[in-house]
């Protein structure tokens, strides 16, 4: 029987278990899949401690993951864009993906390329739809200075890139350990913490038209301290900053598409953005995987290998 990650009451990292399933049938216009990578997000931890319940509660036994990448196993009625063998990724909206076998909708599947990593491919979908989100919201324009907190994180490094190719002078916010990565892509490090505010003043002239907040903890009243007005600030981290100070909150559903995906991995393959993979596991492991992730000081994505 395949094996799937499965939690029964919220909690911290220990409710997590790896379980025999039965094995998922495909309905109409959908394709099951044999896993090969799965990214794991931060938003998956909030909702497995019930931190979101309001917002996205959990129905158990619950599953979790949204990123995919792997090989289609079974076509179901009406699907016509990929047969059995093909290689995938894309999404799934059922918290599902951190298992063995998994059915997604065809309608959000891209063909793998042959030069994207599967550990890239299976989990660029959250972050990589959050970050193409993010950078849209604040409408750069060419010149223009942003400012992008958790810099080097899974959605941050891709923003300060994306940000970057949209022409904008972009300040990333990270621990100095991350610094020298940023540099080399282009992004001015300013260390994050106490007196981070006048850190950013001193490296923007004193002047930031924008600011993507991709970690919370009280960066938007910063951007509001700052002067970027409300509506040229997003965050995935802060809703009730956002309802507070009337700022943007789009993050992965406001581009979410089999289109986006397309995009972003065409960038990847032709080197106009990098993707950093912070660490791997296997699904088996992934009690470790997340207590990797709960730290918050990985640089780029941590994967779960659903095989070798």
């Amino acid at each position: 029987m395949p094996l799937a990650v499965q939690f029964d009451e919220y909690g911290d990292i220990d409710v997590l278990k790896v379980v025999e399933v039965d094995r998922p049938e495909p309905g109409r216009e959908q394709v099951l899949i044999k896993v090969v990578a799965a990214g794991i997000n931060p938003g998956e931890s909030s909702i497995r401690k019930g931190l979101l319940h309001d917002r996205w509660p959990a129905t158990f036994p619950s599953g979790e993951g949204s990123d995919l990448a792997g090989v289609v196993e079974e076509v179901g009625p009406g699907v016509t864009k990929f047969a059995v063998g093909d290689e995938v990724f894309g999404f799934v909206n059922t918290r599902s993906s951190h298992a063995e076998l998994v059915v997604a909708d065809a309608a959000n599947l891209v063909t793998r390329p042959n030069n994207l990593p599967w550990v890239v491919a299976g989990s660029l979908f959250v972050t990589g739809t959050t970050a193409y989100a993010t950078v849209r919201a604040v409408h750069l324009v060419p010149g223009e200075i942003v400012v992008v907190s958790g810099a080097a994180g899974g959605v941050g490094s891709l923003a300060v890139q994306l940000a970057s190719n949209a022409g904008a002078k972009v300040i990333g916010l990270a621990s100095a350990g991350h610094h020298e990565w940023l540099r080399d892509h282009g992004v001015i490090p300013v260390l994050h913490g106490d007196g981070a505010a006048d850190r950013v003043r001193l490296a923007s002239d004193g002047g930031v038209h924008a600011f993507i907040d991709a970690f919370g903890s009280g960066y938007v009243e910063m951007a509001i301290g700052l002067g970027v007005a409300p509506e040229r600030i997003d965050t995935i981290a802060d809703w009730t900053a956002a309802e507070k100070y009337g700022t943007k909150s789009d993050g992965s559903a406001a581009a979410a598409s089999a289109d986006v995906l397309a995009e972003l991995a065409a960038m990847i393959t032709d080197g106009r953005l990098d993707f950093p993979i912070a660490a791997t596991f296997p699904l088996t492991d992934v009690r470790s995987a997340f207590r990797v992730l709960e730290q918050r000081h990985t640089l780029g994505k941590i994967v779960l290998e659903a095989r070798s």
